[in-house]
């Protein structure tokens, strides 16, 4: 299907002009027509130190209108492969936590049901088990690349079983990924006990940790991440936490010695490359208060466009099997 819906070109309508967007694509309410799905979710109900992630989609639409069209590593021009629309924020109500979990994983049902994939920005990192409820069941379930500086695989926290520290526990429980199939990269805060971690090797995810990351390599993790997740469709995470504290001073839990910038391009780059079936992605944890100069939503911006590059390289490799 012919492209149609084309993001403004900052070459001829200045950045700082109009109503910002996700890359300063179309604004739709409809999914009629739409390849990927630029989606909000302003939710931090499930944050428990510094708060304020739930402004994210704001601020990292904001700071998207740098974005421009082509990719400069792999040339992959996505808005030439798909049609791409900010379909706006997925519905919340911050008096009701259950209920507002609930009703992101029915709007993203919806957006699955229509063959549409998601991209997206968090809200704090509870809200990638309700994208995956909606996009992912028992039967279907997705091969999941995880970046974080934590597992956010513990039972609880302060008595809560759904908040940022459980998602993915809570996931392999539901049988939403394939736990062989899961690969969690940038492990390396302090922990409560080593327990922390433990769940994921015991479900048996493929971690790499910070310690791990430098002792192989960023060409050597690339070939790991390849290896774990196969051909089949695959889910991306980033909690931007994941990247080192110089590059998200905005966010709540931020810990020293992490991934570098230009780490995240260069990988996201190669999955793009690679004939890796994906099938959405997200990124969360940006708190906007607590970097005001956007220099946190700016990178988080950047890797949502990696991500977009890879997700329509998918579907034009699928279009050309067809």
């Amino acid at each position: 299907m012919p492209t149609q819906l084309r993001p403004l070109d900052s070459a001829i309508v200045p950045r700082f002009s109009d109503v910002a967007t996700f890359m300063r694509t179309p604004r739709r309410d409809s999914l009629d027509g739409v390849d990927i799905a630029l989606v909000g979710v302003p939710f931090d109900m499930g944050s428990t130190n510094r708060a304020g992630p739930r402004h994210g989609p704001a601020q990292i639409r904001e700071m998207s209108r740098l974005i421009r069209q082509v990719n400069p590593s792999t040339h992959i021009a996505p808005f030439d492969l798909c049609n791409v629309a900010d379909y706006g924020d997925a519905p919340v109500n911050p008096l009701d936590p259950q209920g507002s979990i609930d009703r992101i994983a029915d709007f993203y049902n919806v957006i699955s049901a229509a063959g549409v994939r998601p991209i997206s920005a968090g809200g704090d990192h509870t809200v990638v088990l309700p994208i995956l409820r909606g996009i992912a069941s028992r039967e279907h379930p997705v091969s999941v690349v995880h970046f974080d500086a934590h597992a956010d695989t513990m039972d609880e926290l302060l008595g809560s079983k759904i908040n940022h520290a459980t998602p993915f526990r809570r996931a392999h429980e539901e049988g939403l990924l394939v736990p062989e199939k899961v690969i969690q990269i940038g492990l390396r805060g302090t922990r409560y006990s080593d327990e922390d971690i433990q769940y994921g090797y015991d479900a048996g995810f493929r971690i790499v940790t910070m310690d791990d990351f430098e002792e192989m390599g960023r060409a050597a993790v690339i070939e790991a991440i390849k290896e774990t997740v196969g051909s089949g469709p695959t889910y991306i995470t980033f909690d931007i936490d994941g990247l080192d504290p110089i590059y998200c001073p905005g966010t709540g839990a931020p810990e020293p010695g992490g991934l570098f910038m230009r780490d995240v391009q260069v990988i996201l780059r190669a999955l793009s490359m690679a004939k890796i079936d994906i099938v959405g992605g997200d990124v969360c944890e940006v708190a906007p208060a607590l970097d005001q100069a956007g220099h946190t939503a700016l990178n988080a911006a950047n890797i949502m466009f990696e991500m977009l590059c890879g997700v329509a390289a998918s579907i034009d490799r699928l279009r050309a099997t067809q």
